[in-house]
């Protein structure tokens, strides 16, 4: 995958951001942009193009494993905090009856 079209991933999730008016949305958008750098990563620790990290005979480009481990927490990490975002987001739901984030700041003045 090119990392130009990574990015192109990553502008289409801050757009998002920019034009949401609800707060889920918002959260989902921060989900694509945080997917896009996950894949650019993984993308320029493939650098070289080589072969899976499996010692086999005939392989001589290996690809470093340690992104890939990193990426995998990253998963981790942003599904919890997607998680907590939303759960955030039913309790402002259940204060103020509403997600819309104009409403919100209206009635938080």
């Amino acid at each position: 995958m090119n990392p130009i079209l990574s990015f192109i991933i990553m502008l289409i999730g801050i757009y998002g951001i920019v034009t949401s008016e609800n707060i889920i949305k918002s959260i989902i958008c921060f989900s694509v942009i945080e997917t896009a750098l996950i894949l650019l990563f993984l993308n320029l620790g493939n650098g070289n193009h080589g072969d899976i990290p499996i010692l086999l005979e005939g392989v001589k480009n290996i690809v470093d494993p340690l992104p890939q481990a990193l990426m995998i927490t990253t998963i981790v990490i942003g599904a919890s905090t997607t998680a907590l975002a939303l759960m955030i987001s039913i309790k402002i739901f259940h204060y103020y009856g509403t997600l819309e984030w104009d409403e919100l700041l209206e009635r938080e003045r």
